[in-house]
């Protein structure tokens, strides 16, 4: 790929880059389905930032304590995905399309995660909650 012109980083920690990009999956793309709001939309209102600010700080804690290390802050992680721009997820393509929702695999896995390391996941919860509610009036989950 190097060959080829494209970037090919070799991370040292691929566990950490993975957990980099589920901390924006797992709060931003709940919150798109249920708003049906763009990133920059999302990351720029104090209300639907601070929801993902606080499920991102949950699954930090979660992260950490399974030896993850987060490279950059919450917010520095929120302002990348609003630089975005008007960015439709992927979980709020598939609520458009009538398909299935990544909610477990996005959502709920950190949310289980959390249950066996012992860090309480209150905000998680509730926006799993309205995911999955929102999914089953859909007729997705």
């Amino acid at each position: 790929m190097t060959a080829a012109g494209f970037e090919t980083p070799i991370p040292r920690r691929i566990r950490d880059e993975i957990w980099l990009k589920l901390w924006g999956n797992l709060s931003l793309n709940p919150i798109s389905a249920l708003t049906c709001a763009t990133l920059d939309v999302i990351c720029g209102d104090p209300g639907t930032r601070e929801v993902a600010r606080s499920m991102m700080l949950e699954a930090k804690a979660i992260g950490e304590r399974l030896g993850v290390h987060f490279r950059v802050d919450v917010e520095r992680r929120i302002d990348g995905a609003g630089r975005v721009g008007a960015h439709k997820t992927s979980m709020l393509q598939d609520l458009e399309r009538n398909r299935a929702l990544e909610i477990d695999a996005l959502v709920t896995s950190v949310q289980e995660l959390g249950r066996r390391v012992e860090i309480p996941t209150p905000t998680i919860v509730t926006v799993l909650a309205l995911v999955r509610q929102r999914a089953k009036v859909a007729g997705l989950h």
